[in-house]
């Protein structure tokens, strides 16, 4: 009776030690998949990300890298949307601006901004000053784009300047990600040679997808060697470097509100109805 009484006690315990167990290990999974999905960015109030890199990459255009709270934390930036900053102009009054960070939350630890400085951008004037240490104020996410693998066949993208950090963004995205298998065809248009964002980047992504990823310059002021694009984006550009119009595609565009206003033009006369188009 008393070995009956002991062997049934030894099974209590040990089945209240592998329910214990069991709850500590759900626990953990639930915790790890939790922070492993949360990001650091807080859409209703701005928390200060410290700036531990600047490079300067052109007379005036910059990467900013910002430090994240460890080693292992992630924006939480969804594709294709952007945060807000927040800064001081040359007056000292407060100035707010959108920007497009060009890592993905597969990029842990930290973000990164380019950022092209104006002499008389306001947000431009804060960029400027911005040393190492110094504490960046961002809020998010914003933005209108919502993007799903696989939810078109192709996009077209129309950038102009710094509106390429959206569709880099994507584009990396989309690239990067082995179950994806959407084809990107992208316009980026500037000023001069020395004006074109991203290029090393954006042509590494050319040469490791050549089938699914092309990419064609156009230049107000070309060198006297190009092969690209010459004047303003045109109609006969974008069908030649564009996806047709088909109810699988979509064109996305970036850029100065005049360019944006003259490619919705050529867009709307080739046949692209609203649903195929986006407007970052």
């Amino acid at each position: 009776m008393d070995l009956e009484f002991l062997q049934s006690m030894d099974i209590q315990i040990l089945v209240g030690v592998a329910v214990a167990a069991l709850a500590i290990l759900v626990g953990a999974v639930y915790l790890f998949a939790s922070t492993k999905s949360k990001g650091c960015l807080d859409p209703e109030n701005f928390k200060e990300f410290k700036l531990v890199k600047r490079q300067q990459l052109s007379h005036n255009v910059a990467k900013f890298t910002f430090e994240l709270p460890t080693p292992t934390s992630v924006l939480g930036l969804p594709i294709g949307q952007h945060i807000s900053c927040r800064g001081k102009d040359s007056q000292g009054e407060e100035v707010i601006k959108p920007y497009t960070p060009t890592t993905l939350d597969s990029d842990v630890g930290y973000f990164e901004l380019v950022i092209k400085m104006y002499p008389q951008g306001r947000m431009s004037h804060h960029f400027r000053e911005l040393r190492v240490g110094d504490c960046l104020a961002v809020k998010g996410p914003r933005g209108r784009f919502r993007y799903q693998p696989g939810e078109v066949r192709a996009f077209g993208m129309i950038a102009g300047g710094s509106g390429i950090t959206p569709m880099f963004q994507v584009a990396r995205a989309i690239l990067e990600n082995p179950k994806d298998t959407t084809n990107v065809h992208l316009i980026y248009a500037n000023v001069t040679y020395e004006d074109i964002l991203l290029k090393e980047e954006l042509d590494s992504l050319a040469a490791k997808h050549p089938g699914r990823f092309k990419v064609y310059y156009v230049l107000n002021q070309p060198p006297e060697v190009w092969d690209g694009g010459v004047g303003f984006v045109s109609k006969e550009m974008i069908q030649t470097h564009c996806p047709a119009p088909a109810p699988d595609i979509r064109v996305l565009r970036c850029g100065p509100p005049p360019m944006n206003k003259a490619m919705t033009g050529h867009l709307d006369a080739l046949g692209y109805s609203p649903d195929m188009q986006f407007q970052f």
